[in-house]
């Protein structure tokens, strides 16, 4: 945490310390910083790829932690009630391939458990490339007394999905959530695509 670092000597001694650790001496980094100052070029490349190679690291990193979190979650989610949504999910748990998270949660559960009026639907996506190959996506399905709303979702990217949800609409009211997250995935190679931070609640 750099908010640590909050005087001159602790900046030194760290940075000493990374000097020590990569057996280099600040004369070395000085020489070296001098020497691709003139070759602005070569270093913005070595740069570029030191930047790529950390954001592999962090990647693998993430999906390690979110795969950690998954199994510490533990039991299949067939022991819960259709309407649990765990925090976590993996296409591939304990070797078992699934195609979809899926939930579903009725009037009672919706009034005690969602007090808001509005609230969402959201989950991180962690893993997914594009590919001609498989395909994810969501569907958020809202019945109200006396209408449907589909609220599709393709994804196409690691980020966080949401979607907002009313729980009144012109004086009519939400009876029932239905949702899944799928993949459709014809082949036996596991994409290790991994959802986290999933949740249903206030916006």
């Amino acid at each position: 945490d750099y908010r640590s670092f909050d005087t001159s000597e602790k900046k030194e001694a760290y940075i000493d310390q990374m000097f020590k650790m990569n057996g280099v001496t600040q004369s070395q980094w000085d020489t070296s910083l001098s020497w691709y100052s003139d070759r602005i070029d070569l270093y913005l490349r070595m740069n570029d790829s030191v930047k790529s190679r950390l954001k592999r690291a962090q990647s693998t990193l993430e999906a390690e932690i979110a795969q950690a979190n998954i199994q510490q979650s533990g039991m299949h989610e067939a022991v819960y009630s259709a309407s649990y949504i765990p925090k976590n999910f993996s296409f591939v748990s304990l070797d078992i391939k699934r195609d979809r998270l899926r939930f579903k949660l009725d009037s009672t559960e919706i009034s005690e458990n969602l007090t808001d009026s509005i609230f969402s639907f959201d989950y991180s996506v962690l893993g997914f490339k594009p590919s001609s190959v498989y395909s994810l996506s969501s569907l958020v399905t809202l019945v109200y007394s006396d209408t449907v709303i589909y609220n599709p979702q393709e994804i196409t990217e690691n980020i966080t999905y949401s979607t907002s949800i009313a729980k009144y609409i012109n004086s009519d009211t939400l009876k029932q959530i239905f949702g899944y997250i799928q993949l459709e995935n014809p082949t036996d190679i596991n994409p290790n695509i991994q959802l986290y931070n999933i949740s249903m609640g206030d916006k």
